[in-house]
């Protein structure tokens, strides 16, 4: 099992030292979804939510959290982004909408935090625009589908 980078030999919560690492591209995509009953998925989908575009400010709160990502959580380093993407897919059948979030950087770091915290935050985005017609919704399956850069490379 490898050694926990966060934590100093008295295991005391420490922020890692990137100094000494290279500088590369590093990406990430995350996922998750939220399910919905179908009369909002059918008012999301026809922009008839009270509150506005649904989609629309869910995916500039998941743009805002990929870049304040640093000031969320408490060890992650302010890193440069390069590229921050946010979809969504709804699949009606099901009723649900996935968040899929496409972050790059050219960093010491990777961009995995990152990736989640946008998904995160916009799929609670999401909740908080239709929370009026029901607060019966279900937030689940946020992941990391694959990174690459950095020392090790990873997909799900």
């Amino acid at each position: 099992m490898s050694e926990l980078t966060h934590v100093d030999g008295t295991g005391k919560v420490k922020m890692v030292d990137i100094s000494n690492k290279n500088e590369s591209l590093r990406t990430a995509v995350a996922s998750g979804c939220i399910l919905l009953n179908g009369e909002i998925i059918s008012k999301v989908k026809k922009n008839e939510i009270q509150k506005g575009d649904v989609l629309a400010a869910a995916k500039i709160a998941g743009i805002n959290a990929a870049k304040k990502n640093w000031e969320l959580i408490p060890l992650c380093h302010q890193i440069n982004l390069t590229s921050i993407e946010i979809n969504f897919q709804i699949e009606e059948n099901t009723n649900k909408i996935i968040s899929t979030a496409i972050i790059s950087g050219y960093d010491r770091t990777g961009v995995e935090m990152e990736a989640l915290a946008a998904v995160s935050v916009s799929l609670l985005t999401i909740y908080d625009m239709c929370k009026a017609l029901s607060k019966n919704m279900t937030i689940s399956n946020i992941e990391l589908i694959r990174k690459s850069g950095g020392k090790s490379d990873y997909e799900r």
